[in-house]
């Protein structure tokens, strides 16, 4: 990067005024990020907790249907 001399006040104080909104712009992108990183976090604890469920009522509708055949064989 090639560096450049500041030779006016007013060129310094424009470099600390772009300065001061890059931090601002770095640091809502940084609380962003954290907000989005638990959401992420709680919507996989969902989904796990979502297949957890679906495992659960599949067997639990597999083990009627075998009943259900078992009974309909029975009479």
């Amino acid at each position: 990067m090639k560096q450049k001399k500041i030779s006016t006040p007013e060129e310094l104080k424009f470099l600390e005024i772009k300065l001061d909104v890059l931090i601002d712009e770095y640091q809502n992108v940084k609380v962003e990020n954290a907000s989005l990183q638990t959401k992420q976090d709680t919507l996989v604890r969902e989904k796990a907790n979502l297949l957890e469920k679906t495992t659960l009522a599949r067997t639990q509708v597999e083990a009627m249907i075998f009943r259900l055949k078992e009974m309909e064989q029975n009479t």
